[in-house]
């Protein structure tokens, strides 16, 4: 895993008046709604919210997945939005590491292959000994030569993470990344993600449903119908779930009378 970059802006991720709205015609679907937010290099963020709520929209958007339909979106200080999109890969891949919930890693590639993948995509060198180090910090140094299908779910989601280490990106973008797992691997996997924040400065933006997961972040904001619904630092699991509680009976209302 890396070390701090001392050249790294004052805020790994800003979102200003970002907006996405989907489909034209009478009833197009705003899926994000004016949101704005500033997030600090070194800090693990949880981003919830109610079905619909506009959490999947906003990590695309944040990560440069996707386009925002308004509002500018900066990560470490430099404008993802706007560009062409060979300059949004390019962007991406230089700066952004990306955990999904199905790990997605290649069935043909090793373990070691799959982690400096990355690098070769950018033009990089692989740095062998590296790699290989950060999958030593995930617990996989004894595997580096197997493929994905000899490994379980938990242990295929570490080299997911070494996967999106290798390249010391600005922000890592982890999206459901422990739905796919049973208790005991996602707790392993997310302590792995809050020590990668606590010991060597990476930002973690993840969008989870489950309060436990979240209780694992410095802090969770909540969304819901699109727009930010507040934010609690510091998250315990009750306290999250109490909060998302409110926040679904509040979408219900909203629902109910036609809001």
């Amino acid at each position: 895993m890396a070390g701090h970059d001392i050249t790294r802006a004052a805020e790994a991720l800003r979102l200003v008046q970002v907006s996405k709205t989907y489909g034209t015609g009478e009833n197009p679907v705003r899926a994000l709604d004016d949101v704005s937010v500033s997030l600090a290099p070194g800090t693990f963020t949880a981003i919830m919210g109610p079905s619909g709520s506009g959490k999947s929209t906003f990590l695309q958007c944040a990560a440069g997945l996707d386009q925002p339909t308004a509002g500018r979106v900066f990560i470490d200080g430099a404008e993802l939005t706007g560009g062409s999109e060979t300059a949004l890969t390019k962007f991406r891949r230089q700066r952004i590491g990306f955990i999904f919930q199905q790990f997605n890693l290649l069935p043909t590639l090793t373990v070691l292959q799959n982690v400096t993948l990355p690098l070769r995509l950018a033009g990089k060198r692989a740095d062998r000994k590296r790699a290989v180090a950060i999958l030593e910090r995930v617990g996989l140094g004894e595997r580096i030569n197997h493929r994905p299908a000899e490994l379980s779910g938990g242990q295929q989601q570490r080299v997911a993470i070494a996967r999106a280490l290798v390249t010391n990106p600005s922000a890592i973008f982890a999206d459901e990344p422990t739905g796919a797992l049973d208790s005991r691997s996602a707790r392993t996997v997310l302590s792995l993600l809050a020590e990668a924040v606590r010991e060597f400065g990476q930002t973690v933006v993840m969008v989870t449903h489950d309060p436990v997961a979240a209780s694992y972040a410095d802090s969770v904001i909540f969304l819901a119908d699109g727009r930010i619904a507040g934010s609690l630092d510091r998250p315990t699991a009750e306290g999250v779930a109490e909060r998302m509680t409110h926040l679904g009976d509040a979408v219900a209302l909203h629902a109910a009378v036609g809001e």
